[in-house]
């Protein structure tokens, strides 16, 4: 899998972004995604991500985790389909997340656990997000949580 990663806040070691790296890579093996698959996170501060919040979910405070699923189709759009879908192997474009250090740090502090955990936890938290999972049900919800403990803890990624 293809990962393009931007730090906005210039403050994130790249042997942070290695261990993130590594966590979305497992995970991505662990769902059985294409090599082909492609994304991006983003470090960013809390104004940054609140700015975003603000104007894509109508929130005006900063969250930890913000994804954007490129694959999924806005209101009143209709999928790309090609006939030879199979044959040809075009990139699989999961989409964007960002992630808010400051939050991390602050919600790393408050759960008694360390920043690269939570750090992690964000991480792994918007991935399954542009994979299709949510938790907006409580059906939806046991899914995405249980999928997402059982990838943390067979990555060794524990609280």
């Amino acid at each position: 899998m293809e990962i393009a990663f931007f730090d906005q806040t210039q403050a994130v070691s790249k042997q942070k972004v290695a261990d993130i790296e590594k966590l979305l890579q497992f995970s991505a093996n662990y769902l059985k995604l294409s090599e082909t698959t492609e994304m991006s996170v983003t470090f960013m501060n809390n104004n940054q991500i609140q700015e975003i919040n603000r104007e894509y979910r109508g929130k005006d405070m900063p969250t930890d985790v913000i994804s954007f699923a490129i694959e999924d189709p806005g209101e009143g759009e209709i999928p790309i389909r090609f006939d030879d879908e199979d044959e040809i192997d075009f990139p699989h474009e999961l989409g964007d997340i960002m992630i808010s250090t400051e939050r991390a740090k602050e919600q790393a502090q408050e759960y008694g656990h360390s920043y690269d955990r939570e750090l992690g936890f964000l991480a792994l938290h918007g991935f399954l997000h542009i994979n299709g999972y949510d938790h907006m049900t409580p059906e939806d919800e046991k899914e995405m949580f249980g999928l997402q403990k059982e990838i943390l803890n067979a990555y060794g990624l524990k609280r």
